[in-house]
């Protein structure tokens, strides 16, 4: 659509072309062992680095991921300062909020911010419209969690 009014649905890239289309349904799949919150390992990773696109939904291993709620601690999570968001992540179906992102960093869990990010509650899982960090030595990170009780129907 060149003009459009996308109910329910956003305005998202689809192959490089504007369309209306619901992100539950158009997502790339972000799947890196290393943003596991479990992980003290090789601080090396920089999300300033990928090219963010549309929306993303985190896995580790095979199981659903969502970026973590509470401080996590730097040095976590496959890179220097961890990001993890401020506030819950949204309980409706089919709901969408903006939420702070926050790093660790010199102690303090909330010592370096990032740009906001878009949340979605998809039936039974979560999906991200992440953004460039602010800084380099940031990235996302994921934490397992129980699986969301799927609509009936």
């Amino acid at each position: 659509c060149h003009i459009c009014l996308c109910v329910y649905v956003m305005t998202i890239f689809i192959n490089g072309v504007l369309q209306c289309a619901d992100p539950c349904d158009h997502y790339s799949v972000l799947n890196d062992s290393w943003r596991s919150v479990d992980n003290a390992n090789n601080p090396l990773h920089c999300d300033r680095n990928i090219n963010w696109a549309g929306w993303y939904r985190f896995f580790l291993g095979q199981a659903d991921a969502r970026i973590p709620e509470k401080c996590v601690a730097e040095l976590r999570c496959g890179t220097y300062a961890p990001l993890w968001i401020t506030a819950p992540h949204p309980t409706q179906m089919n709901q969408t909020v903006t939420r702070s992102v926050c790093g660790a960093w010199s102690g303090s869990c909330c010592y370096l911010s990032s740009n906001p990010i878009q949340i979605k509650l998809c039936n039974g899982f979560y999906v991200y419209k992440p953004v460039y960090p602010t800084w380099c030595d940031y990235a996302y990170c994921a934490g397992a969690w129980p699986s969301l009780v799927k609509e009936n129907g």
